[in-house]
């Protein structure tokens, strides 16, 4: 028994480091409200923990109503401990077509969770839900 339990600790430590590894590592910005149009759903809201999806994410829309976790992991303009601790779960609503690669644009509601408003862009990392 004590070896099955041992093999069972092992793989489920495996699986968190398998997902800190596919985690994708960017930066994160912010849009104010309103929230709506939005590329996804029009005029239909989805609340506010949402984000618009950099274009190569985006995919032409396949990406749209996907979850996906995000994380603060510092600053990327000199404001001393941006981050909040934790993580948020945020549905892809929208197109960023000013984000570069790996950026994803959060609701101002969903940053303001992870990250101090006056930080306006945060180092993140993202991974689907």
């Amino acid at each position: 028994m004590g070896f099955q339990i041992r093999v069972l600790m092992m793989l489920g430590m495996s699986l968190c480091l398998a997902s800190i590894v596919l985690a994708k590592q960017g930066t994160s910005v912010f849009y104010s409200r309103p929230y709506l149009p939005s590329a996804c759903y029009s005029y239909r809201d989805q609340g506010i923990m949402i984000a618009g999806a950099n274009p190569t994410l985006y995919d032409n829309g396949k990406v749209c109503g996907r979850r996906y976790k995000v994380r603060c992991l510092g600053g990327t303009n000199g404001t001393p401990n941006p981050c909040k601790a934790g993580e948020i779960t945020v549905r892809i609503v929208d197109l960023c077509t000013g984000c570069g690669a790996n950026e994803i644009n959060l609701s101002q509601d969903a940053f303001s969770r992870i990250a101090n408003i006056d930080a306006g862009r945060v180092r993140v990392d993202y991974i689907q839900v």
